[in-house]
């Protein structure tokens, strides 16, 4: 179902205010990663207020889609858009790598029990999301109405466990996985391309069997087509190639690999923040 101008229009105001509440966790924890977080707003907040089957009020709902992030460090945008969508209280976003908190530096499931997964070394995530996808194919003797959504990085690729994954995936032909990618071009040392070079990063998702979407991750029409696309898949599980701007919506920060894993101070903080508030005011204006 094609998203009106209005349903856009929410959805983005959504996804901004996710990037204040990352710049807000991540200066008040002192730690923590930025650009990931900021680049990845606009698919998260497609997912949860727009694609997601999930209820927040029963976070346990059988029938629920799973949602497993295996790139653990921008849990902020999990953490920020889970707030937003009700599971919890925003005012906790503020608790973020402190001593007792909820919110971990990289998501911990026993502290968060709506959380699916726990998550930190790269390249699991996408083991996980296959071995669900796989059970509930088996408990239910056919592919199941239930999506398994694996939300992974693209540097976490030089991880061979991500491979792996993928060849059982494709071999089994899960038509209830969706994985996306955050193809950014960074990882912490720098360019993907300069530390193990990816490409062609599409035509080898496709040689292991895999249906691929490429899509402009800041396009929220074009996220949820593409969310659409994938359910229409019957014989192969769906990767997204979402092309990103890591530290989207903050100049300073965009497209830079040096904020991969650093956060703001004060000052850049609420230079951030100028930034993300202007950007309100334009997503208000471009739909009137």
């Amino acid at each position: 179902m094609a998203l009106s101008t209005t349903d856009i229009q929410k959805i983005e105001g959504k996804a901004n205010s996710i990037r204040q509440s990352i710049i807000e966790m991540l200066v008040e924890a002192k730690s923590g990663h930025t650009a990931g977080p900021l680049g990845m707003a606009d698919i998260f907040a497609t997912l949860y207020f727009h694609t997601l089957k999930h209820d927040p009020k029963k976070p346990r709902w059988e029938d629920r889609d799973r949602v497993v992030l295996s790139n653990g460090h921008i849990c902020p945008v999990l953490y920020a858009t889970m707030a937003h969508a009700g599971y919890f209280p925003v005012d906790e976003l503020k608790t973020l790598r402190k001593f007792g908190s909820r919110l971990q530096g990289h998501p911990h499931r026993e502290y968060l029990p709506m959380l699916e997964t726990s998550s930190g070394p790269l390249g699991s995530g996408l083991s996980q999301a296959v071995g669900m996808a796989i059970a509930d194919r088996i408990n239910n003797g056919k592919a199941t109405a239930r999506r398994i959504y694996c939300l992974t990085s693209d540097g976490e690729h030089d991880e061979g466990n991500t491979w792996e994954a993928m060849l059982l995936a494709g071999k089994e032909k899960l038509n209830n996985l969706v994985c996306v990618v955050d193809r950014n071009n960074i990882q912490i040392d720098g360019y993907t391309e300069d530390i193990m070079p990816l490409e062609p990063f599409v035509n080898k998702y496709i040689s292991f069997g895999w249906h691929v979407i490429e899509i402009d991750g800041h396009d929220i029409a074009e996220i949820a087509r593409a969310f659409e696309m994938a359910r229409a898949i019957a014989d192969k599980p769906v990767c997204i190639m979402a092309h990103t701007i890591p530290g989207k919506g903050v100049r300073e920060f965009e497209r830079k690999y040096e904020w991969h894993g650093k956060a703001p101070n004060k000052e850049e903080a609420m230079m951030a923040l100028k930034d993300l508030r202007t950007l309100d005011g334009k997503i208000r204006s471009e739909h009137e």
